[in-house]
């Protein structure tokens, strides 16, 4: 066995292009998502904002479930959000894009509905953090059920940045929709679930430790039998102790002077 070198990865290079491929059209796709949340929030002054929220058990007002994540109540609402999203959309894009389209869906209505059904009578919920939320515990969800290295690398990549979103489903602060937050995780965590497999694993660099441990796997019971060291049982016995019982041995006194 030897240590990892510093040479590059054994990728050929078309997967190399269409791995880059991928990382720039989740980047970009992330960002357009923010210029989107940039361009409705200086558009804001000209409706009513809360016509377009989450009203909780208003059925008439069906719309905020579909609008409010678009909607933010100040710039540094709006600027918390917008970085999530470019981080943990990125993140969430570069590796499972089948599944990152298939949970937005989930982490979007989850995070109306759950404001909506839990949420106070006559607050008004508003904010993408519902959605952050669910591509944060997307991400958790994917690296505890996936489990190989880039899903479990990504897990902890999301958990360092935000790992305290994991109490921001939990009342805590006033003001804040832990509503909409618990939603959006539990649509996550959904969609985790049931797409797992929707993505295929990356290819990676295989290390000369793994080829060992592979190829001690295969080594056949023959192989051992000649290796190893009989049992005892099989060693033969050169000598046997005397197991004769009740013999009294007589003890010679020595010549007196």
């Amino acid at each position: 066995m030897h240590l990892p070198d510093h040479d590059l990865p054994s990728d050929s290079p078309r997967q190399r292009t269409a791995d880059g491929r991928r990382w720039r059209r989740a980047f970009n796709l992330a960002l357009a998502a923010v210029l989107v949340l940039v361009a409705v929030f200086s558009a804001q002054g000209a409706f009513d904002v809360r016509a377009w929220a989450v009203q909780p058990g208003d059925l008439s007002n069906w719309r905020g479930l579909l609008a409010a994540p678009l909607l933010h109540g100040s710039f540094e609402h709006l600027a918390a959000n917008a970085i999530a999203v470019l981080t943990l959309g990125t993140l969430a894009g570069g590796l499972y894009p089948r599944a990152l389209v298939r949970a937005l869906p989930f982490a979007w209505l989850g995070s109306g509905l759950a404001a909506w059904g839990l949420g106070d009578a006559g607050s008004y919920h508003l904010g993408a953090s519902g959605v952050t939320y669910g591509l944060m515990f997307l991400l958790l969800g994917l690296g505890l059920l996936r489990r190989d290295r880039p899903a479990v690398a990504a897990a902890m990549i999301a958990f360092l940045l935000y790992g305290g979103m994991v109490l921001g489903v939990l009342p805590r602060e006033a003001g804040v929709s832990w509503q909409s937050h618990l939603g959006g995780a539990l649509g996550g965590l959904i969609a985790a679930a049931l797409w797992r497999r929707a993505d295929p694993a990356l290819p990676r660099r295989r290390y000369s430790w793994e080829v060992e441990e592979e190829a001690a796997s295969e080594i056949t019971q023959a192989d051992r039998d000649e290796f190893e060291r009989p049992r005892p049982d099989d060693v033969p016995v050169l000598w046997q102790r005397d197991t004769r019982r009740g013999e009294v041995v007589p003890f010679r006194r020595p010549p007196h002077d």
